[in-house]
């Protein structure tokens, strides 16, 4: 079956790029850096969709519910990459942010051959999950025609469950499915097609700030302070100790007090040297208002 590209922004031709096989090294890292530079202008002007994306997340999280990814090759993999770093940068548990690849586990590492033009494998991948209602799908696809997404957006949309489009082409097939549409259109790569390029900086620029912002959002931000990070090697052990000094301007002895008697958790360390209280009350206090710092301290007499 013959597919049409054509139309595709990320498979046109590049004129700044034309001649890069005869430019010297420098010159060509320039082209390149240049083309780069165009990244962040194009994500900054979908923000407003960006924003309704990550506050349906959010309003998911307080409802139980899920973020999960999927996507192909170089989007599935960025997916998955986003995912992977939510339960140790912010304390979520591993099945809260999900991501799928067409091909599963294998695909991270190499291609499987015709995983993304499977219209099926999608929703078996969803239905595996018991993806509900109470879900957020988001479906990355650089092109915006992948066979694997498109039909995982149609079933979650058949479940009633918030819908997402992240794609590089506008008015692409994915954006007329999902009902949240993010379209960072980054123009032509500076290799033809190679859109792990431009579209897949613009992708993982979005995914952060999917999660980021999901994360603040939900309490796991104080300041800038990723004050649920869990310490899973040594020097998270370090980092908790400078979170807690650094949101009470305390010293290392009373931080490191302070998280040996919360088991090593930031917050409770937090709301511990701030409010004056002993462990427990400190726990207490944050589940009384859903983990977030801010308001549980307001609601301490100090």
């Amino acid at each position: 079956m013959k597919i049409d590209l054509s139309a595709l922004t990320t498979e046109g031709r590049n004129t700044q790029s034309e001649n890069i096989d005869m430019l010297s090294t420098e010159e060509m890292l320039r082209v390149i850096n240049k083309e780069d530079q165009k990244v962040a202008l194009a994500v900054e002007k979908v923000i407003p969709a960006i924003t309704q994306a990550v506050d349906a997340i959010v309003a998911a999280f307080q409802k139980g519910g899920r973020l999960i990814y999927c996507g192909a090759g170089t989007s599935g993999r960025l997916g998955i990459l986003d995912a992977s770093e939510c339960p140790p940068t912010y304390g979520t548990p591993r099945e809260q942010v999900v991501a799928l690849i067409a091909g599963g586990h294998q695909a991270i590492l190499q291609a499987v051959e015709n995983a993304e033009d499977s219209l099926t494998m999608g929703v078996e991948d969803l239905k595996n999950l018991q993806f509900s209602d109470k879900d957020v799908l988001v479906g990355i696809a650089a092109s915006g025609r992948t066979p694997y997404v498109v039909a995982a957006l149609n079933y979650a949309n058949s479940l009633g469950a918030t819908t997402v489009a992240l794609t590089c082409n506008a008015g692409s097939e994915i954006t007329q499915i999902a009902k949240i549409a993010i379209m960072p259109v980054v123009g032509a790569e500076v290799v033809t097609g190679s859109s792990r390029m431009k579209a897949g900086t613009a992708q993982k620029l979005v995914l952060n700030m999917l999660t980021t912002g999901a994360m603040i959002r939900s309490g796991k931000v104080y300041g800038n302070l990723m004050v649920d990070v869990e310490a899973t090697n040594q020097k998270l052990v370090q980092r908790q100790i400078n979170i807690v000094m650094q949101a009470t301007d305390c010293d290392q002895q009373t931080a490191s007090e302070a998280l040996a008697a919360c088991d090593g958790h930031c917050k409770t360390a937090i709301v511990m040297v701030l409010g004056k209280l002993t462990a427990a009350q400190a726990k207490q206090l944050l589940n009384d208002n859903n983990g977030f710092i801010r308001q549980a301290l307001a609601n301490t007499e100090i």
